[in-house]
């Protein structure tokens, strides 16, 4: 069987349309757009990153550890150029790291407190009332410290996505 002359012409023509309809377009018909439009295009937002540090010893080791701990995490994300954001979270023995009458860093939470806005410290307010009741005293804290309950602080954080460091 023969096939015609105008036959193989239509089959060539809806060959070439097909073509064109799936083919990409030219790259002169592309929009002009620089390599760093398209990374930023591509390039994840910035996390933002959060820590809870728990300390429950009262050892001054341990207190420094973990002050360390957040001042270099802070120091890390602020060379990059990227937000964090520390908690140090003090319950049972651990509470003396916040006490105005007993912590052995004190002076450096202060230091701290004023050159690191990252980083905040809370106190657990059971642990507080309980050496309250064994002192048979009022437990003074450093002005620094936000009263919460310590396991509690920490659970709710780790809940919301926080990473957790015990130094």
């Amino acid at each position: 069987m023969m096939i015609g002359y105008s036959n193989v012409m239509k089959a060539a023509a809806a060959g070439a349309a097909a073509l064109l309809i799936i083919a990409p377009a030219p790259a002169a018909q592309k929009s002009k757009q620089t390599t760093t439009e398209i990374l930023k295009r591509q390039a994840p937002e910035k996390k933002q990153h959060r820590l809870v540090l728990q300390v429950n010893t009262n050892e001054p080791a341990m207190m420094n550890l973990a002050l360390n701990n957040a001042t270099n995490v802070a120091q890390y994300y602020k060379d990059l150029g990227e937000k964090v954001t520390i908690e140090v979270v003090t319950f049972g023995p651990g509470l003396h790291m916040l006490r105005d009458d007993t912590s052995p860093v004190k002076a450096r939470i202060e230091t701290i407190a004023l050159s690191t806005p990252e980083i905040s410290f809370k106190a657990c307010g059971n642990t507080q009332e309980n050496m309250r009741k064994a002192e048979n005293k009022d437990i003074p804290l450093i002005a620094q410290a936000e009263v919460k309950s310590g396991v509690v602080r920490v659970m709710e954080l780790q809940e919301l996505g926080w990473a957790y460091v015990r130094p």
